[in-house]
């Protein structure tokens, strides 16, 4: 980065050096070393150290512990500007996603994905916090299904290229996480120096924050980030593990899914746009009431992998709608609650999800279909609390409850 630029003459730089598109090359950049590693690790721990339910547990919620710690971000920025964060963030992902196979045992894998975890958690923690300042609340639906839409794109590559050349290559996991990792690093360092230091016009506290009058959204944060734990860690476990899935058939799930994603994801944000957070966010817990329901009846009634398949991709695709919870928060936030907030978010997000992945780990060796039975049940609690998001929320008016007035500074 050469230079220092308010947000508001980020216009006069060339459309490609705008904060937009940073948040478009970023967006591309993440999914090439994480969404790699999403796809080979469930088949990579299993033959090169042969993992169970309760290693897979424990994996997960080693990788969860820095989100839990994302409160952390708040003192790095003390040091650190979020866009020079965001972008180290990213080198660390993809360094840790290149050295991924050089640690083939129980303990490696533990430490590798630990620092990979640091760099996702962090980046995601200061990218959020940058969509929402470098973004107006009226474009930002719109942009941000535009943001995942390219994510899939991004990704839909990776997994297209592992589908076609694993068996043909012979491409080892070494090959694989080398190559993605090398291409993250690189987009971040070309970003690094060839973009400025965008100025927000609202500078971040450099505190923690915690506000009464988030707590519908803090509430909401916490069943969601233990809702997708059980998503993470255990859905895709069973593909491999009940059915016998290859790299090649996982990642084929996850092609299907992108190529939805693409399609779908900017009428995401124009569904938010048109029917607001409220409408969106209940479709989406719906929704997955269903699917973990239905994902339970697999192990009670030996429903077979098709369904189990599509079940899969429908639930990677609900996810998308999650972007209301983001835009829900830049409606009712204080501009300079950005930054604390999204890192006082994570955090909260990741209470279950350091507790759950090896806590459930013993109960899937017992019984599988009772932990997608208990997902189904924090779906439907976040469906409950969802009916409290007002219509149109502001600044006072957080949730129905809540009559239409200015916040009081001290809340």
């Amino acid at each position: 980065m050469t230079k220092t630029l308010p947000l508001a003459d980020a216009a006069t730089q060339p459309f490609w050096r705008r904060p937009v598109a940073l948040l478009f090359l970023m967006a591309a950049a993440m999914p090439i070393s994480f969404a790699t590693w999403s796809a080979l690790l469930n088949n990579f721990v299993i033959e090169a150290a042969e993992f169970d339910g309760s290693d897979i547990g424990w994996l997960h919620t080693v990788r969860e512990i820095p989100g839990f710690l994302s409160f952390g971000v708040i003192l790095v920025l003390i040091l650190v500007r979020e866009q020079a964060l965001a972008l180290t963030s990213l080198m660390l992902l993809g360094i840790a996603t290149a050295l991924t196979a050089w640690f083939p045992s129980l303990g490696g894998i533990l430490m590798i994905t630990f620092l990979s975890s640091v760099g996702f958690h962090y980046y995601e923690a200061v990218n959020q916090s940058l969509q929402l300042q470098w973004l107006t609340r009226e474009e930002a639906p719109k942009v941000l299904g535009k943001l995942l839409a390219v994510g899939s794109a991004a990704t839909l590559v990776s997994y297209g290229l592992i589908v076609l050349l694993w068996d043909p290559l012979g491409l080892t996991y070494n090959t694989v996480f080398m190559i993605a990792g090398g291409i993250t690093v690189a987009i971040a360092l070309f970003a690094r120096f060839s973009y400025p230091r965008f100025e927000s016009p609202h500078p971040q506290r450099k505190t923690l924050v915690l506000r009464k009058r988030y707590w519908l959204y803090y509430v909401l944060q916490f069943l969601a980030g233990a809702r997708r734990q059980i998503f993470v860690v255990f859905a895709g476990f069973m593909m491999v593990e009940r059915f016998g899935f290859d790299v090649h058939e996982v990642t084929s799930l996850f092609l299907i899914t992108l190529l939805g994603n693409m399609i779908i994801a900017p009428l995401i944000g124009r569904a938010v746009s048109r029917f607001g957070e409220r409408r969106v966010l209940l479709v989406e817990y719906a929704g997955l009431v269903t699917i973990f329901t239905l994902y339970g009846g697999i192990y009670f009634f030996g429903w077979g992998l098709v369904l189990a398949a599509t079940l899969y991709v429908i639930d990677n695709l609900l996810f998308g709608l999650a972007l209301a919870l983001k835009t829900y928060f830049q409606k009712i936030g204080d501009p300079g609650d950005m930054a604390p907030t999204a890192a006082v978010a994570f955090t909260i997000n990741h209470i279950a999800a350091v507790v759950l992945p090896a806590s459930l780990g013993y109960l899937w060796l017992v019984s599988p279909a009772a932990v997608f039975v208990l997902a189904s049940g924090l779906a439907a609690c976040s469906f409950l609390f969802g009916l409290l998001i007002p219509r149109h929320p502001e600044p006072g008016y957080e949730t129905i409850f809540a009559g239409r007035r200015a916040p009081a500074a001290a809340e």
